[in-house]
């Protein structure tokens, strides 16, 4: 299989977890603002999660962009990725319908960890399989950005229980982290 069609298959399924997303956002019930208000925090976690796959979906493009080959094991790293991933509008909108609630807002943690570990261990089988100077090796170097949102999100998780707009907040900073345009990528491409 190319790589291309990798993308293409990778793309319909964030299109179709963004379609989800969005469909869970309920017309409101009356016709003044107030109506509005009480879609808030279902809106709110609508945006955080909708910021949230489409920077997986721009880095995962980049990432395979300047990728020269794929296996089997970029196969199934890239479908662990997006298993994670399709969890993503279940957990949003379970926050967004308790309020931000220390359940959801862990259990929402806990899918953001692990799509990054799975982001994560797409890049390591990606590079595993092209050569030391290659543009993507040298791109992805240490990735201290993606092992840093790792950490962040295990903090958040574990503040969660206790401080649920805390752990909120600290999945926003990485969300902005990674909103700052990331050049170790881009400055590779032909």
């Amino acid at each position: 299989m190319g790589k291309g069609r990798l993308e293409a298959f990778s793309d319909g399924v964030i299109a179709i977890i963004i379609t989800i997303m969005v469909l869970e956002l309920k017309v409101p019930h009356g016709d003044d603002w107030s109506a509005l208000g009480k879609l808030v925090p279902v809106f709110f976690s609508y945006v955080l999660s909708f910021v949230f796959v489409g920077i997986y979906w721009n880095n995962h493009h980049h990432l395979l962009h300047i990728a020269e080959r794929i296996n089997g094991r970029v196969l199934w790293a890239n479908l662990h990725l997006l298993f994670w991933l399709s969890l993503v509008p279940f957990v949003s909108g379970w926050m967004g319908e308790n309020h931000f609630g220390a359940s959801p807002v862990a259990l929402y943690g806990v899918v953001m960890l692990m799509a990054g570990l799975a982001y994560y261990l797409l890049s390591l089988s990606l590079v595993s399989i092209h050569a030391a100077e290659s543009r993507l090796v040298v791109a992805v170097g240490k990735d201290r950005k993606g092992i840093a949102s790792l950490v962040l999100y295990i903090v958040a998780i574990l503040v969660s229980m206790v401080l649920p707009w805390a752990a909120i907040c600290l999945y926003i900073v990485v969300a902005i982290m990674w909103l700052i345009p990331d050049k170790r990528i881009e400055k590779h491409f032909s």
